[in-house]
């Protein structure tokens, strides 16, 4: 829209409330936020009841940083106007940021409920991801006013998909399977360790039969370990981008709930959602917290999560033949034993700092993403020895955050130099060398298994 033109319509009719809208959706367009909230007001002080000017001026708020206002703002338009879908969803927006997810679930689906033509999938997901699941041992009513909880039957639902319960199973699936849009040449050097993953987890994949030939399955579990920020997410979704396949990422948060018994049946879900969606590649991030040594946990609840686990990985009830589950970790010394055995994670991969080459080609990707001039992504890999593919990055942040002010001043895009970017390197701490120092220790004295000899040969020792 033409802002120029609606002022000048503006100024022939000044208390023309729908021009006054407009003219405020228009500079909020342009992130105009001051002047779009200034009109946005000026509409509500010709018309109170303009519920768009309403709702209007709550969303600008929140963009410039007066959230409080705006849910303020919000709740009083809900309790006025409840059955204004506009502005519930803006309220499960902003509940979404104060960390409410149940009551943005809620929220969500009042707004979907009263205008299914709201329905946002993104929202929907980000929802669900941060928690806001309707699946639990007490379920989220609704009122004008808030949040209320009703009881919820256990029997309602045993943990599995029969019966033909989609809902629940498109309930996990927003919250846990995600896009994958990268393969191994998005992911910067590190060719040995890609090829060792092609070898434990793409070949057997992409070939059952020749595997089958020799009585294995394809699938199984592996153990992705190294240093922190040094890609094994990463590697993960690219491996699952290598073999096409669906991909479900689950965190420690995800699974854990304050209810007795809840934790084990959602663990049991996912499982059964991925089995059937064979081929497919299940992620755990940080699985040490979630498969932790037993003996640390007498008398612990967790113990009964680990042992679920524990029988999901054996495929007690089911068949995991096409299911690859893949597990992250920075300490594989506090897993479980039981975790390590053959048929559970008993392929372990380690992941060490990006090499020389590795480092040049993750500079090169980062550079695509700024205003990079002048650079040379193989001087800034040597003098990058021993960092990690976030340690580069946090090279990039720090080189932005130096030249902001001075775009910030101009009012235009100042290029990064390579100049930037290896003297920002010099202020950043490889965040590897402290872990090094503490698998060293379980290298040396900790390794009857032969687990962390590729740690020793990394490290240039040798017992």
């Amino acid at each position: 829209m033409d802002i120029p033109a609606l002022k000048e319509a503006l100024e022939a009719s000044p208390d023309n409330v729908p021009l006054l809208v407009l003219l405020a959706r228009a500079e909020e367009a342009q992130f105009d936020l001051e002047d779009a909230a200034g009109h946005y007001q000026q509409a509500l002080g010709f018309d109170p009841s303009n519920v768009d000017a309403a709702v209007g001026i709550a969303r600008v708020l929140d963009y410039l940083g007066e959230t409080s206002q705006s849910i303020l703002r919000m709740e009083a338009l809900c309790e006025k106007q409840p059955e204004l879908a506009s502005a519930w969803l803006l309220r499960a927006t902003l509940a979404l940021k104060e960390g409410q997810a149940k009551e943005a679930r809620a929220y969500y689906e009042r707004a979907t409920e009263l205008d299914n033509g709201l329905a946002d999938d993104a929202l929907l997901e980000r929802i669900v991801k941060a928690g806001g699941t309707s699946a639990g041992p007490r379920r989220a009513a609704l009122t004008p006013g808030g949040i209320v909880e009703e009881d919820w039957d256990a029997d309602d639902d045993d943990g599995s998909f029969e019966g033909g319960d989609a809902a629940l199973a498109h309930e996990l699936e927003l919250e846990f399977k995600s896009k994958v849009t990268i393969a191994f040449d998005d992911v910067g050097g590190m060719e040995e360790v890609k090829e060792n993953i092609r070898m434990k987890i793409i070949y057997p994949l992409q070939k059952p039969e020749l595997f089958k030939a020799y009585g294995k399955q394809a699938g199984g579990g592996v153990l992705l370990y190294g240093p922190p920020g040094c890609g094994k997410t990463m590697l993960s979704r690219a491996t699952a981008g290598e073999i096409e396949s669906n991909f479900f990422s689950v965190g420690l948060h995800q699974i854990l709930d304050m209810y007795v018994g809840q934790s084990e049946q959602k663990l049991h879900q996912i499982f059964e959602l991925v089995r059937s969606q064979a081929p497919a590649v299940l992620f755990f991030d940080e699985i040490d917290a979630l498969a932790a040594d037993r003996k640390d946990l007498k008398g612990s609840a967790a113990r009964t999560v680990i042992n679920q686990f524990l029988a999901e990985l054996d495929g007690a009830d089911a068949s995991n033949e096409g299911m690859l589950v893949i597990g992250a970790t920075n300490a594989p010394w506090q897993l479980d034993g039981a975790f390590l055995r053959p048929g559970r994670f008993d392929r372990l991969v380690f992941v060490p700092p990006p090499d020389e080459p590795a480092r040049a080609e993750i500079a090169r990707l980062m550079a695509r993403e700024k205003p990079v001039i002048d650079f040379d992504p193989d001087h800034l890999a040597k003098k990058t020895a021993g960092f990690s593919g976030a340690d580069i990055s946090a090279v990039f942040d720090r080189a932005t955050e130096a030249t902001l002010p001075e775009a910030m001043k101009r009012g235009e895009v100042v290029p990064i130099t390579g100049k930037d970017l290896a003297k920002q390197a010099k202020s950043v701490k490889p965040s590897t060398k402290k872990w090094f120092e503490s698998a060293k220790n379980y290298a040396l004295y900790a390794n009857q298994s032969g687990f962390y000899d590729e740690v020793l040969d990394y490290m240039g020792i040798r017992k």
